[in-house]
């Protein structure tokens, strides 16, 4: 079976992508990279595995949900973004692989046999697979949000590749919400917040010595405007994950987008 590669996906902010904007093609760049994504890929996927920002538990959780449902953990957006859908299907026994090869690599690990999909799950996957016919499973974060932790938990998922799985981290590469929320509130805006950042970390993704890569991003929040561009680690730590799965693979960046006056950016392994 044709491996796969990993990927980091930005998923914008709450319901972005279904949603009228001023200036109006604000996430166009944002939407087509998803629109696209399918075609970029070796195969069709046989699964999707997607880590998001959104959700922590004490241990690394494996959604095992046959139908899960779409939780609409975002507020005060159109009445008519609580009534997306995308009916993907879960994977029972992609699930049990998944808690499987955690445990075999000694991390903690536990299964939610009740959780639906989060909006960085239903969001942008609606966007990249809008017909929902992909068998899709979430799996959490641990709450310490620790970098080597989650780096060790992508190596535990790497074989996943190799059997038709696509490993997807969804996040941001820029997440500090009071610094968006007042350049969304001026108006016109002037200086781009997170580049600093953006360059440090596109410098350690793309690194050709993916031991060194790791390294660095185990050391994340000492890089230059680190903690402006993630007060809090949960949107970034998914990338960690899907750099663990990549192993030898050097990494690209996809995707370099101005939104809500911050950098963006996506990244490819394999």
């Amino acid at each position: 079976m044709t491996r796969m590669p990993t990927l980091f996906i930005p998923h914008g902010g709450g319901p972005c992508f279904f949603m009228d904007w001023s200036p109006p093609d604000e996430w166009d760049r944002h939407r087509q990279y998803l629109r696209d994504l399918p075609a970029t890929l070796p195969a069709r996927p046989k699964a999707l595995l997607v880590i998001s920002g959104h959700w922590e538990e004490p241990a690394f959780t494996v959604q095992s949900n046959a139908a899960p449902p779409l939780l609409f953990d975002y507020g005060g957006f159109p009445p008519h973004t609580y009534e997306l859908t995308w009916p993907a299907p879960g994977d029972p026994a992609l699930s049990e692989r998944v808690h499987d090869l955690i445990r075999a690599a000694g991390l903690p690990v536990a299964k939610d046999v009740t959780r639906g999909f989060d909006h960085g799950i239903f969001v942008p996957l609606k966007v990249a697979f809008p017909d929902a016919d992909i068998p899709c499973v979430q799996l959490s974060l641990a709450s310490d949000l620790d970098p080597e932790r989650h780096i060790a938990l992508g190596q535990a998922l790497a074989p996943l590749r190799d059997e038709g799985v696509l490993i997807l981290g969804s996040g941001n590469t820029y997440h500090n919400m009071g610094v968006l929320m007042q350049s969304l509130r001026a108006g016109p805006r002037g200086e781009v917040a997170g580049t600093e950042f953006d360059t440090w970390l596109t410098d350690a993704i793309t690194n050709p010595d993916p031991d060194e890569r790791n390294r660095r991003l185990a050391r994340w929040s000492q890089a230059p405007g680190a903690r402006n561009a993630h007060p809090r680690a949960e949107h970034l730590i998914p990338l960690h994950v899907v750099a663990g799965a990549a192993g030898a693979d050097i990494g690209r960046k996809t995707l370099e987008d101005q939104v809500l006056g911050a950098l963006e950016s996506a990244f490819r392994f394999g």
